[in-house]
């Protein structure tokens, strides 16, 4: 079975690392294969970041996101294209039939697959994508993993009203991309809405429109149902946004994840060149800085999250309407 997306050809590192990036050669006390993990809430750069990342080591990336497993609905789903790849392997993006159900347990099986696939080719798996809970059973759940990899945990975040604003724009630029034309072309009046591609936000929000659509409905009914539809797709966006916020800090505060935390705030007000210069110096730089360090130190548990405490009192956990509130 087929577990990559192959369209991106491999790049040449910026780094290279003498005898592999997972063998014991890099440092003779090193145990075990080491894993990057890139989090965050969508739309903060997480896949930008682990190519960055991967043109800087010998590494593949293997998506964690459980809607963009999907063939098909690129633009709905926000995959990166293949000149956003620059020729770095993809796993797990785009290979499961739309109609599929696609869970945490399938992930970890196919993500261990993957994983010891990249090592076998003496290369740094990287992990990114915005479905939390993926990540948290294969980290937390799943023994095997835990008994041979040391993850590194790298958290981009931005503030909350800027990550709102970003959010709603670029709901309003996949519309612009075709959005709609392509939630047309898959559109089944009898379709179930709660299974496979079609959970993915920017689908069932248009249902109400496309089914007016389709009845010659009257062009100023139509053009208010369209904005609705934009509309609930940009407030069901940030929803999803708050809620990997909380399982974020879940992962840090209650389960104890030593997350590298990288503030994006500051690129995302900036714009054009300064823009791109501000992600290479904030975000880049310091990201390269940390797997660099991750890769030469031996495996130690500081790095990798532990059952909690009952002694521990975890940090409160901001609720969704507390992070809406703060937006404002």
């Amino acid at each position: 079975m087929n577990l990559s997306y192959s369209i991106c050809k491999q790049a040449q590192p910026l780094i290279s690392f003498t005898g592999g990036l997972n063998t014991n050669s890099l440092n003779f006390h090193n145990r075990k294969d080491k894993v990057v993990v890139v989090m965050g809430a969508t739309g903060t750069g997480k896949s930008r970041l682990s190519i960055d990342l991967a043109t800087h080591f010998q590494a593949e990336i293997i998506n964690s996101d459980k809607i963009q497993v999907y063939k098909g609905l690129d633009i709905v789903t926000n995959k990166v294209t293949e000149e956003e790849c620059r020729g770095i392997p993809h796993h797990l993006l785009g290979i499961k039939d739309p109609d599929a159900d696609y869970n945490a347990t399938n992930f970890r099986h196919d993500a261990l697959l993957a994983i010891e696939s990249i090592i076998e080719q003496d290369k740094l798996p990287i992990i990114a994508g915005g479905s939390n809970s993926f990540i948290e059973s294969l980290v937390n759940d799943d023994p095997y993993f835990a008994s041979r990899y040391d993850c590194c945990f790298l958290w981009v975040d931005l503030s909350l009203p800027i990550l709102q604003r970003f959010v709603s724009e670029r709901v309003d630029q996949m519309v612009e991309a075709g959005l709609l034309e392509e939630v047309r072309g898959v559109f089944d009046p009898e379709a179930n809405y709660t299974q496979g591609i079609r959970r993915a936000i920017g689908v069932p929000e248009f249902d109400s429109f496309l089914r007016a659509e389709g009845k010659n409905t009257d062009q100023e009914i139509l053009d208010t149902l369209l904005h609705l539809a934009i509309d609930e797709v940009k407030e069901n966006t940030w929803k999803l946004a708050c809620r990997q916020l909380q399982k974020i800090h879940r992962l840090r505060d209650f389960w104890g994840w030593n997350l590298h935390h990288i503030d994006a705030t500051e690129v995302f007000l900036k714009q054009g060149e300064d823009a791109h210069e501000a992600w290479k110096r904030l975000i880049v730089g310091p990201s390269v800085m940390t797997v660099a360090q991750f890769l030469y130190r031996p495996t130690s548990v500081q790095n990798f999250p532990k059952s909690p405490s009952t002694t521990v009192i975890p940090r409160t956990v901001p609720s969704m309407a507390a992070m809406a509130t703060a937006s404002h």
